[in-house]
């Protein structure tokens, strides 16, 4: 059975990064959700307390002291919609379940769903987001396999690593090739983004190299290397270079960042495996989700390891969407 290539590698980690983590944060939220209605079922006692505070947080939560049967005293923080309705000193109606010792409270209006919609709202944002990413892996795999179907014509490839900065510190590096006509100018006549092969670092200087799109159009092409390798594309053909980004030589620029850099130990650098960026992301994600989910939104449990799952997921699913190099 043949290995995949590293484009469908790529491809395979970024589908299942996306169905797993988006899996995870839909059940994790899901459950919660479950729990909450089954607890507010449960609620059959009502009381009526006084909103103590009002306009609490970007959401403008309110305060409620409210009292159970047993008398006991509670001040607890609703999530409502109606924010001019029940403003400090107002009545605030609250159900809660008589047999336990220390009751919750929930709103006794059935229109304030504002606790329950936070927690079912995303699961529908993560199913969508699930869908977009996919799709775009979806329609790369289209798009490849229609040109890879129309005829091919001869053609020079010279392939270019582009560096554009995308933060004061950090540079995203793409691979293109510059492709002219066999036997024309050296001018390209066109350029067109590619994912990584290891055949490419094998390459010196212009080659010859079979191109195969729809005639006239400004489709993807698919570029079929002498050795028979063919090259994802990514996004669509460009008849000029690509603007703010600067282009060197694809070979050129590997052997510069493996002999220029003295200090760096190259040797661990190419035995770490092809995913080791990507999962650094992920767990960096991990970090910064759980973060501002327990000290940002909420501050609760369920926010903390939902927003650790949703950051994990989308950064790991957007490194493997642009097309990293090893």
């Amino acid at each position: 059975m043949r290995r995949p290539g590293p484009a469908l590698r790529v491809a395979l980690l970024g589908v299942t990064a996306t169905l797993t983590g988006f899996a995870l944060l839909a059940g994790w939220l899901g459950f919660h959700a479950y729990a909450y209605d089954q607890a507010r079922e449960r609620a059959t006692a009502r009381t009526t307390g006084v909103v103590v505070e009002d306009g609490i947080g970007q959401d403008e939560d309110i305060r409620v002291r409210w009292r159970d049967r047993t008398g006991r005293e509670h001040v607890q923080r609703f999530g409502i919609y109606d924010t001019d309705r029940y403003a400090k000193d107002r009545d605030f109606a609250v159900v809660y379940d008589p047999d336990e010792a220390n009751p919750r409270g929930f709103p006794g209006d059935p229109e304030e769903t504002s606790a329950e919609d936070d927690l079912l709202v995303p699961i529908l944002l993560a199913g969508i987001a699930a869908a977009v990413l996919c799709s775009v892996w979806a329609r790369r795999g289209v798009r490849f396999r229609r040109a890879a179907r129309r005829p091919g014509r001869p053609m020079t490839a010279t392939v270019h690593c582009g560096l554009r900065p995308v933060s004061a510190q950090a540079l995203s590096e793409t691979l293109w090739l510059a492709l002219t006509e066999a036997g024309g100018s050296d001018r390209p006549k066109a350029w067109q983004r590619i994912m990584w092969h290891p055949a490419l670092d094998d390459l010196r200087g212009p080659v010859e190299v079979s191109a195969h799109h729809r005639a006239g159009s400004r489709g993807a092409v698919v570029v079929r290397l002498p050795d028979g390798t063919r090259l994802v594309p990514l996004g669509r053909l460009r008849r000029r270079a690509p603007r703010r980004v600067f282009l060197d030589e694809y070979a050129a620029v590997r052997t510069t960042l493996k002999d220029s850099f003295t200090p760096v130990d190259t040797a661990a650098l190419s035995a770490r495996p092809w995913w080791w960026t990507g999962a650094q992301g992920a767990a960096g994600g991990l970090v910064m989700g759980g973060v501002a989910g327990a000290f940002l939104i909420g501050g609760t449990a369920v926010a903390a390891v939902g927003m650790a799952l949703c950051a994990a997921t989308l950064l790991a699913a957007l490194w493997a969407l642009s097309a990293p190099l090893p």
